[in-house]
């Protein structure tokens, strides 16, 4: 229980942190809800062309738009959030002192993702999606409970998400440069998330692979359960997959540490 407490206490600490940043996040607003007035009048454009591409009607696709800006921070799809600063420690031998805190580092970094995630969908992502409502037509559901498993999907995108930023930020104990890395941390997750086009979108095997994997997780699965193209069994399938990843990403995430951990090397300090 007291465990439980710390890791609560370290996700509400997450939170307190980026609240902080009150101009950052105004600036944040700004440019979710820029990019998705951009991203909405080109999907206006593309399905006025093809009413039923991707299997989405219009008004669908625009609502995923807007679904992909409220989630676009709080799955750090494009990065940000733990990764550099995680980075940054193990560069400057830091990490050590983590090491040896009595919590268990992943966890750690878990829950303090989880605060950051959970300020970004207040903070920077009702809004645009509230712009996106009152410009568009939307296709956004009046059940309670529909919400409530969106809730949960996003919880678990953010999740899969994290698993694997966490992947890609331990690769800094073998890597001087992380630039690199971090770069397609960002490329595979705005493609393969969603971000750009559903990913119901591309066609044959293709689309098909894309699907199955774990990026599907943090944008395109919650968005489907929003917009109840998952239902029944289909809903079930959904948490299914994603908790799937979860067990996996997080997995190969402790075994790569616990690999990283016994060669940590000091570099610079």
């Amino acid at each position: 229980m007291r465990v439980l407490r710390l890791y609560f206490a370290v996700a509400i600490s997450g939170f307190r942190r980026y609240a902080t940043y009150r101009v950052a996040t105004v600036a944040g607003v700004f440019t979710n809800t820029v990019f998705g007035f951009i991203l909405a009048y080109t999907f206006v454009a593309l399905w006025s062309v093809r009413p039923d591409l991707g299997g989405y009607d219009q008004v669908q696709a625009l609502t995923f738009v807007w679904t992909g800006q409220a989630l676009l921070a709080t799955a750090a799809i494009m990065g940000g959030g733990f990764q550099e600063e995680l980075q940054e420690r193990i560069r400057s031998g830091d990490i050590a002192v983590d090491l040896y805190r009595p919590v268990d580092l992943q966890l750690w970094w878990l829950a303090a993702d989880l605060g950051r995630a959970a300020f970004q969908l207040l903070g920077r992502g009702v809004v645009p999606m509230l712009a996106g409502a009152l410009a568009f037509p939307h296709a956004l559901p009046t059940a309670p409970l529909v919400w409530l498993y969106f809730l949960l999907a996003a919880v678990l995108g953010v999740v899969v998400s994290f698993a694997l930023r966490y992947l890609f930020a331990l690769s800094t104990f073998w890597l001087l440069d992380s630039t690199g890395v971090n770069g397609l941390s960002m490329l595979l997750s705005v493609f393969f998330s969603g971000m750009l086009l559903p990913l119901t979108v591309f066609p044959g095997t293709f689309g098909e692979v894309v699907g199955w994997l774990p990026w599907a997780a943090t944008l395109q699965v919650p968005a489907d359960v929003l917009l109840e193209e998952r239902r029944g069994l289909g809903l079930a399938a959904a948490f299914g997959f994603q908790a799937v990843w979860v067990a996996v990403l997080l997995g190969a995430g402790r075994l790569l540490q616990a690999v990283a951990t016994r060669r940590v090397v000091v570099q610079g300090g």
